[in-house]
This record gives C-alpha cells, sequence and structure tokens, in this order.
C-alpha cells in the first residue's frame, strides 16, 4: 500500500523563515501547511491529523504556550510538538517540555538537525506496515486496538456495537488475527438480519440429506465452519425469538445439530456478535432474551461513528484510496487540498461503507489524479454556519434521507439489492423508510 507523505504543521510568522523551511520541507518530502497565526492553527487541528507540529513561541495573536495549552485542553491526541525559540525564551520552552512538548529548538535554526528530528518524530508516530494501526488513527479507535490483544487472549464472546458501516465487521477480523497470526484458522461471518429465520437456522447449524426439499446431501453449517476458529454474527439484534432460543443453547452447550437430524456435534470456536440496536432497551421491550444477551455481552466494544473521530476521515481517505489502485491497477488518486475540509465537514451517516461508495464513484468518474470536492460529493454541502438554524438530529436524519434515496434509484428501488448495497437488512430497510418518510417506490 502506498503511504500518504508525512504530514507537517508549521506556525512561523517571520515569513523568511516561514517560506525557506515550507521549500526545504517539500524537497525532503515532506507535506508542509503554513500558518502565519496560532489561532487558524489551533483550528485546523482540531481536524485535521499531522505528524509533526513545529511552532514559534512568539506569535502575533497568540504566544506559543497559551496556543499549545488550548491544544492540550481539547482533550484530542496531539501530535509531537517542536517549539522554535530564541535564546530568551528559552524558559518557557522548557515549561513546555514538563507539559508534554516534544522538543525545542534555538534560533538561528540547525536546519540538519530540525530534519533528523522530524524524520525520527514522523516514524515513531506512523511505524512501519507491521505495526501501522489497523483500525484508525483517532484516540477511540486506538484504544480498541490496544484492547485486542487483551481479548484475543480470553475466551469471553465479544459484542461490537455501532451505527451501520462503522467498521464492525473490521474490528472482528483484527481480533480474528490477534487470535491466529499464522492465519490457519477459520473466519466466518454472516448477516442475520438478512435471512429470514428458516434460511438462517440452516445456513447456522447445516442440514441431514432429505431435511426439506433440495436438501440432496448433508452440509456443515457456518458453526462447524469455524470450528477452530471466529464465527461473527452480524446484526443479532435482528434474530427472531425462536431464533434467539437456538443460538442460545448452541452458546452455552458448545454444540449443534444440523437441521432435520438428531445427532450432537461439538463446535470449538471464538463467538463475535455485532449490533446497531441497543439490545439493553430491547431486552427491556421483551424483543430480544435477556440470558442471550448476557451470554454474548461478556466483552462490550463500542465504535463511534465517524462523524465522531474526524481524524480517521483522512486516514481512512488515504488507505481506501491506495486499495481501490491495487486491486483495479492505475495510479493513486489522492484528494485535492480543497476537498480536505468539506471531507471533515461532512457527517456521514453511512459512515465508513458510505465513504468507500463516493471514493469509489469519484475514482470511476475522475480523468486526474487529485479528486476534487465537486466529484467526490456532486454539489458542495451547505457550509455550516457558527449557529446551525436546525438541530444536529434533523440534520443527519436528512443526510439519511438523501443517501438512502440515492441507493434507491441508483438500484431501480429494489429492495433487497438496496438493502445489500447499504449493508442493513431489508427489515431494517422498510423500517428506514417508514421513520424517514421516504416513499415505497419512486413516484
Amino acid at each position: 500500500m502506498t503511504e500518504r507523505p508525512y504530514r507537517i504543521c508549521l506556525i512561523e510568522d517571520d515569513e523568511i523563515m516561514g517560506e525557506a523551511l515550507v521549500d526545504r520541507f517539500g524537497l525532503e518530502g515532506f507535506e508542509c501547511d503554513w500558518f502565519r497565526l496560532g489561532c487558524p492553527a489551533l483550528e485546523t487541528l482540531a481536524r485535521k491529523r499531522y505528524d509533526v507540529v513545529i511552532s514559534d513561541i512568539q506569535l502575533p495573536d497568540i504566544d506559543g504556550e497559551a496556543l499549545f495549552e488550548q491544544a492540550r485542553a481539547t482533550g484530542s491526541e496531539l501530535p509531537p510538538w517542536i517549539f522554535i525559540t530564541g535564546y530568551g525564551a528559552i524558559d518557557g520552552a522548557v515549561r513546555m517540555l514538563k507539559l508534554g512538548a516534544e522538543d525545542y529548538l534555538t534560533k538561528p535554526l540547525d536546519i540538519r538537525a530540525l530534519l533528523n528530528k522530524v524524520r525520527a518524530l514522523c516514524t515513531r508516530g506512523r511505524p512501519s506496515a507491521a505495526g501501522e494501526p489497523a483500525l484508525g488513527v483517532s484516540s477511540a479507535m486506538r484504544a480498541i486496538e490496544a484492547m485486542l490483544p487483551k481479548i484475543a487472549g480470553s475466551s469471553g464472546t465479544v459484542l461490537i456495537t455501532g451505527e451501520s458501516g462503522v467498521g464492525k465487521e473490521e474490528v472482528a477480523r483484527a481480533l480474528h488475527r490477534w487470535r491466529d497470526a499464522e492465519g490457519r484458522r477459520p473466519f466466518v461471518a454472516v448477516n442475520c438480519g438478512a435471512l429470514t429465520e428458516t434460511l438462517l437456522e440452516a445456513e447456522l447449524f447445516g442440514h441431514v440429506k432429505g431435511a426439506y426439499t433440495g436438501a440432496a446431501r448433508d452440509r456443515k453449517g457456518l458453526f462447524e465452519q469455524a470450528d477452530g476458529g471466529t464465527l461473527f454474527l452480524d446484526e443479532i439484534g435482528d434474530t427472531t425469538p425462536a431464533m434467539q432460543v437456538k443460538l442460545l443453547r448452541a452458546i452455552q452447550e458448545r454444540q449443534i445439530v444440523r437441521v432435520g437430524g438428531d445427532t450432537p456435534i461439538p463446535v470449538d470456536i471464538r463467538l463475535v456478535c455485532a449490533t446497531n440496536r441497543d439490545l439493553k432497551k430491547m431486552v427491556e421491550k421483551g424483543e430480544f432474551r435477556e440470558d442471550l444477551y448476557y451470554r454474548i455481552h461478556v466483552i462490550h466494544l463500542h465504535i463511534p461513528p465517524l462523524r465522531e473521530r474526524k481524524e480517521d476521515i483522512l486516514w481512512l481517505t488515504d488507505r481506501l484510496l491506495a486499495r481501490s489502485a491495487t486491486e483495479h491497477g492505475g495510479v493513486v488518486r489522492r484528494l485535492h487540498r480543497s476537498a480536505e475540509k468539506p471531507m471533515l465537514d461532512y457527517p456521514w451517516p453511512g459512515n465508513i461503507r458510505q465513504l468507500k461508495h463516493i471514493l469509489e464513484r469519484a475514482c470511476i468518474l475522475s480523468t486526474q489524479p487529485l479528486l476534487t470536492p465537486e466529484l467526490l460529493f456532486g454539489e458542495l454541502p451547505a457550509p455550516q454556519e457558527d449557529e446551525p438554524d436546525e438541530l444536529l438530529a434533523d440534520y443527519l436524519q436528512a443526510c439519511e434521507r438523501r443517501y438512502i434515496e440515492n441507493a434507491l434509484r441508483a438500484n431501480r428501488w429494489r429492495m433487497a439489492e438496496t438493502a445489500a448495497v447499504l449493508g442493513i437488512s431489508r427489515k431494517n430497510l422498510w423500517e428506514k423508510l417508514r421513520k424517514l418518510g421516504i416513499a415505497g417506490e419512486e413516484g
């Protein structure tokens, strides 16, 4: 996979020094955003990921100490921070080191020393491919990834929750890789909401010859196919009460009986379940079995929606574009600089799945290596005012309605195909149509 260049945030009001550093960083293969003032840099740091920040202490609008302290106060993970200072301000730089700054360099700058320091920090912050983050660079996804080695060593069932499209299966696969470093154990996944109860039972437990019309031979179900490895049950909240009873029995006894058979078959699996629904509320309403809930809720991982972890948006974009180039050939396309802010400002109601679809479409339509906002969104998302005139929930609902309507039109209003594209069950799709007030077919 082709990696993006390292990104540097340079905060320096001296025009001569700033221009010289930008030119040198460009020659060395770095991307560099240059800010003459501290406040605009602070705003950009809140929504864009950098590998290193280099900041002067004496700035026209805010001093470097206050800038650093305000950046720390946001609570987001900061990149390594290097201060540039004159000899008279070394005390301030030392105070910042105690608060977490990485280093300081005095003027006049030793460019070679600065470059060596920047390279070392960039390499440390973005390890080689073997140790590269697999799930995301946001603090939430790094925390989940840090838990996986501990979880892999346990036998408890894992429940992964989050909105549709946030990457629940990717987390399940990452957990499986920790348990199966040599790649010899099976990983088997099924979307429980995409099948009827009868089909799901046969899919999970298998069947014997003659169990029903068309059962011409014995067939292993997914529990048997996953023996020794991981079974991933996606959208377990969409299962019927009758199926929940059968799942509970299989999980408790660690054995299954094929449809039409009577011989118990032991299975050794690591069970990982996922849902975009609130199972606890479903239990309270009597829609989900309480005993099954506690069986699958041993270890809980919650994945925040993409709009709540904006640091991952550009990182995921880089990975998806590189993967697309590898799978389909051709050059690796990248975002035009003007597209970064619209990408970060967009609420992504479809999460990573929607991001992937938008990038795939843009790559197909683009004749240039850089993807512009117009190419990505068709028409630019409306700029967000400082004081929005609608509630966030209403805005997200409108985005979700447009997203689903576009998918319906693209699939000629065929429910099964649209649900598959959206990664949800047909039942969930019909529920969303009713909730969002979308007609059953295009008028």
